[in-house]
């Protein structure tokens, strides 16, 4: 359970250090470049990657899992794109709230892909999940800011990204050792992607976005790092982790916002909290005693 709490407490890092980035002029793209850089860094020195004696190209061409780390290295920095696009032409409410809900697809994907058995107490911790989640994203919302047609794309986008990155981490951590060899290759391929974007937008390099992506990728490269360490501790029951991961992130970010940032909770935001730490202890607790 603990590695999941780490992903968690990371992930809400994260957020905090992206919410006062503008104030630091830390120019958000930038700092995810970098972030890659230091991620594969960290990948390679910690985790130490396999390459079972062939040079990294080759690896690359011959490996069994080809396909995963080339889908994660091109979704991680696309879908980030996606996002800030979601929160241009549909708003930040909106946006967020197609993040949260892509956990609908890695829990179908539990059930259908990786053979998790649906019990009493799973599926009361779902109905729970999703319950907290509508309340914790319900606020005020404004009219799409621009396009119509547009933001319900990037909405729909932002929403599938998520939950396919979602289920790719489940299928690297049922890599075993491997896993390793996999996270490096994804972070060298979304550096790749991410330094394209920003050199065919011809953007002006900074000081601030260097400094603040190296911070981001020490961050970044433990929240996915737990995330996939709480999948490999939960083999077993997968709709824990990824509902864990979600419901927490948002309920420990509603609780930051307003201690950090003022942020109003709402009565029903203040209800999802109470819902989504309930989703987690049966899907948890319960599930042990009971499953």
């Amino acid at each position: 359970m603990h590695y999941l709490l780490l992903a968690v407490f990371c992930s809400v890092a994260v957020s905090v250090l992206l919410k006062i980035a503008r104030k630091k002029n830390i120019l958000i793209e930038q700092a995810i470049a970098f972030n890659y850089i230091v991620a594969l860094s960290l990948a390679y020195f910690l985790l130490k990657p396999n390459f079972n004696g062939l040079g990294f190209t080759d690896f690359i061409v011959q490996s069994e899992h080809s396909p995963i780390f080339f889908a994660l290295g091109i979704l991680l920095p696309t879908v980030f794109i996606i996002m800030s696009k979601a929160v241009e032409y549909a708003g930040i409410v909106r946006s967020d709230a197609a993040q949260r809900l892509s956990l609908f697809l890695p829990i179908l994907a539990a059930f259908l892909l990786f053979g998790e058995q649906l019990n009493q107490s799973r599926l009361i911790g779902i109905i729970l999940a999703f319950s907290a989640l509508f309340c914790l994203i319900s606020k005020p919302t404004q009219q799409m800011e621009q396009g119509r047609f547009k933001g319900i794309i990037s909405l729909l986008l932002v929403w599938l990204g998520y939950g396919v990155i979602d289920i790719l981490f489940k299928q690297t951590a049922k890599m075993g050792a491997a896993f390793s060899t996999t996270l490096f290759i994804s972070f060298v391929l979304a550096a790749c992607v991410m330094f394209m974007y920003l050199l065919f937008k011809k953007t002006r390099w900074t000081t601030p976005s260097l400094l603040g992506g190296i911070l981001l990728g020490g961050l970044n490269f433990m929240n996915i790092l737990f995330y996939i360490k709480a999948h490999q501790s939960f083999s077993e029951n997968p709709t824990l982790v990824f509902a864990g991961m979600n419901v927490g992130v948002i309920c420990l970010g509603t609780i930051t916002g307003a201690l950090l940032f003022k942020e109003k909770i709402s009565k029903i935001n203040g209800l999802g909290v109470c819902l989504g730490i309930s989703s987690i202890l049966c899907l948890f607790y319960f599930d042990k005693l009971f499953g």
